[in-house]
């Protein structure tokens, strides 16, 4: 038979309604004979709301080992329940903590990865006819301690299960139809995408889209085709895959608009400008675990200089405290943190090597009158980082300057 990997997320498994609504189509794709591994999330913001209670009975700083413990009881529940609605309808079904199938993990509480998946229980479960419902977002490590893979772990977990298990496809359900040209509820004139390369769709979940980046990096890697589409409606979504573009040599096309608004700016000025700066800067931040993105350092002056680089907003209080004793030490002059910014990013297959969408972005920007503090570049996404208060119309005016409310 073949096999699909199934997500939904916490918007699709809201309450006992939505979770049948799920479990019907779960077990409509059961009868076509379609042997069918689930993936659930917590149930609406079931997560947000265990984060407040432990930050509150904790004193703000809630054990990490404690908090991932807890953090996995949302997606407990909606396992379970999944479960015992699919055999209300008379399937079998089993749900399986993260645990129970197989998911091992690294020692990094709150954003776990994966180390690899024993495939076993869940592939005895479906030889013995079973609906196998699988709680996402969470593992076990060697020590049998539960960890949490992070915002959006859910996602990660169906496309890892998907590649251990050999899936036809990973097939993602959540609130929207598809993914779109950019965000539906900002643009209103923003197109559906029928289909997308990986790596596009790697640059648009990193900043901002639909999809976790973990789970598009793991699935094109492990060339596992993954379906975005809505769990409300039969609405055809958006598949992305390998193959999305063919030819030696595609004309240049922005295939979308992403933005961000979990970003902050920090900044050392007054920097000594010597070697070893920038790495006595980002090496405590990278053992820490808190990724940087964007990072500029200005030209020399008087041996000295800014750098300048960007957290996340959520981690932005943790990477001030890292930095601030080796600002100290190399003497910086002042350490700044900036929560008012935001990122906004075109993203297209082979923009490097085609001349004219940089300076297309940035006349849209200033004839919109948006100022640009920082600009990144990937061969395939530029980015600005920009004020937060205009990140809306920047996404705008973008959609309108790449024309990507018309098909070309």
């Amino acid at each position: 038979m073949a096999l699909i990997v199934q997500k939904y997320g916490g918007s699709s498994v809201g309450d006992a309604d939505m979770i049948r609504g799920v479990a019907r189509r779960i077990g409509r794709e059961k009868g076509r004979g379609t042997d069918i591994v689930a993936v659930v999330s917590a149930m609406g913001d079931t997560t947000d709301d265990l984060i407040e209670l432990a930050t509150s009975v904790s004193g703000g700083a809630p054990d990490p080992r404690e908090l991932d413990l807890l953090l996995s009881t949302g997606e407990l529940v909606s396992c379970t329940l999944l479960a015992m609605a699919v055999r209300a309808l008379g399937y079998d079904a089993v749900g399986l903590s993260g645990f129970q199938a197989g998911i091992r993990t690294d020692t990094t509480y709150g954003r776990a990865r994966i180390s690899e998946v024993d495939t076993s229980r869940m592939r005895k479960e479906l030889e013995e006819g079973n609906l196998v419902i699988v709680a996402g977002f969470q593992g076990v490590t060697d020590e049998m301690d539960v960890t949490t893979l992070g915002r959006g772990g859910s996602d990660t977990t169906a496309v890892a299960l998907a590649a251990a298990l050999g899936a036809q496809r990973c097939e993602v359900y959540t609130d929207v139809d598809g993914i779109y040209t950019a965000d539906p509820n900002t643009v209103a004139e923003a197109r559906k995408l029928d289909e997308i390369g990986y790596e596009e769709m790697l640059e648009l979940a990193s900043y901002g889209a639909k999809m976790h980046p973990r789970a598009i990096e793991l699935g094109a890697f492990y060339d596992v085709p993954i379906y975005v589409a809505s769990s409300r409606n039969e609405t055809p979504g958006t598949l992305i895959h390998g193959g999305a573009r063919k030819g030696m040599e595609q004309r240049v096309k922005v295939t979308g608009i992403a933005h961000d608004l979990n970003v902050a700016k920090i900044t050392l000025q007054g920097v000594p400008d010597r070697p070893g700066i920038a790495a006595a800067v980002l090496e405590p931040l990278a053992d820490q675990a808190i990724s940087v993105d964007t990072i500029v350092q200005n030209a020399s002056v008087e041996n000295l200089t800014d750098l300048s680089f960007t957290v996340t907003r959520t981690d932005a209080a943790k990477a001030l405290e890292v930095v601030k004793p080796v600002a100290e030490e190399v003497g910086a002059r002042a350490l700044t943190a900036d929560n008012g910014v935001s990122k906004v990013s075109i993203v297209g297959s082979g923009m490097q090597n085609a001349p004219g969408y940089a300076s297309r972005m940035f006349r849209a920007l200033a004839d919109e009158g948006i100022n640009i503090d920082m600009i990144t570049t990937s061969e395939i996404r530029i980015t600005c980082i920009i004020g937060d208060d205009r990140v809306k119309d920047a996404v705008r005016c973008l959609h309108r300057a790449f024309q990507l409310e018309r098909e070309e």
